[in-house]
């Protein structure tokens, strides 16, 4: 189904489903750095919602899009295993 969503609007909700939609822990063990990293995403992401929703200056939702975007840049989802991942030199994730 296609929605009538002008484009700025759309490409502003995708950078915030990018901030949102990572990869799942592989293990407990990853879990921490999963949170660490999701928790950062998730804040800038809300900073970019409050934004263009009028509780913060008025930068215009291209200019919130193009930071949110940079801002993920600097968080990126490593640092740990996701689900999926392989094992260098195994043939099983």
């Amino acid at each position: 189904m296609t929605h009538n969503i002008p484009e700025p609007t759309a490409d502003l909700l995708r950078a915030v489903l990018e901030a949102l939609d990572i990869p799942h822990p592989a293990t407990f063990g990853d879990t921490e750095q999963h949170a660490r990293v999701l928790t950062d995403r998730a804040m800038h992401a809300v900073i970019a919602l409050h934004g263009v929703l009028g509780d913060g200056p008025d930068l215009g939702i291209e200019w919130t899009t193009t930071y949110l975007r940079a801002r993920l840049a600097e968080h990126p989802p490593t640092g740990y295993r996701a689900v999926g991942d392989r094992r260098p030199g195994g043939d099983r994730p």
